[in-house]
């Protein structure tokens, strides 16, 4: 497809004034939001949702493709202008709510998987993607522009200082794919951070399997909490020596030279070692 060109400049801010409170800075660049609408690939076979519509940069050029668009938007100020939008208001159903609290599976349709997209608030885009990884089961796949730190930490490997808790726990659940880093020209107003989109797949059949998902995510958090501590102090909670000497792990290691397997199996020796 070529590069979508706006009916009408409805996109620049004119009275509007980013509000710093929700970390809005609005994608501006046509040949970014071709490049991403190309890469999203819309389709009506699924269920279409776009998290922070803002202006509409990427709203407007989905909506030439599908027929339905679900959006969440905070600022409601942003939720009527789309609202009255002259061109896709009647594809749009808006949900005028904080997506960090949003209810994901009431978008679920019989048979349609959900695709959720968006330009996330950099302020938000953390804990978003953890509330997010809760809905995994029920979504094909998720497109975000992130803060270029943020997706550092997604695609880190062991060993390295981007490694943490939201690299563990994204992995665990999802295949990472970065495609396209982002100047902050490409924003108005520009950030004072370079950006970068990532496709985000949960998996159908994890690699690892936790028996207790909630028991590795405070394993995990444990061992972050205290990362610079070795992992016989970090994880001294659920952990002894002869524990580490079953697993076959060094206690001076620390929690970032642990891989998403590894934190895995320690998490079903200890399910199992409490069931017994």
């Amino acid at each position: 497809m070529g590069r979508y060109k706006p009916k009408q400049n409805l996109r620049t801010t004119g009275n509007y004034h980013a509000k710093k409170q929700f970390g809005q800075n609005f994608l501006c660049d046509e040949n970014i939001i071709s490049t991403i609408v190309n890469t999203i690939s819309p389709q009506d076979s699924a269920t279409m949702v776009e998290i922070g519509p803002g202006l509409g940069a990427l709203t407007e050029p989905v909506c030439e493709r599908i027929k339905h668009l679900n959006v969440i938007e905070i600022d409601r100020d942003l939720a009527d202008r789309l609202r009255h939008h002259p061109f896709i208001r009647e594809q749009l159903t808006i949900y005028e709510e904080d997506a960090l609290n949003f209810d994901f599976s009431k978008l679920k349709e019989e048979n349609k998987p959900l695709r959720i997209y968006g330009n996330l608030p950099y302020n938000i885009s953390t804990p978003l993607l953890f509330h997010l990884l809760s809905f995994g089961s029920m979504i094909q796949d998720m497109h975000f522009m992130l803060q270029k730190e943020v997706v550092d930490r997604l695609i880190a490997a062991p060993n390295t200082k981007d490694y943490g808790k939201l690299t563990i726990m994204g992995q665990y659940y999802c295949r990472m794919m970065p495609f396209l880093e982002v100047p902050p020209s490409s924003f108005t107003p520009s950030p004072k951070v370079d950006s970068a989109v990532i496709k985000i797949i949960p998996y159908d059949k994890k690699p690892y399997t936790a028996e207790n998902e909630k028991l590795m995510n405070r394993i995990v958090a444990a061992s972050f909490n205290q990362r610079r501590k070795t992992i016989a102090n970090s994880m001294s909670e659920f952990l002894n020596a002869d524990d580490f000497n079953a697993l076959g792990l060094d206690p001076k290691l620390r929690a970032e030279n642990i891989t998403v397997e590894q934190y895995v199996r320690i998490a079903n020796y200890i399910s199992q070692r409490e069931e017994q």
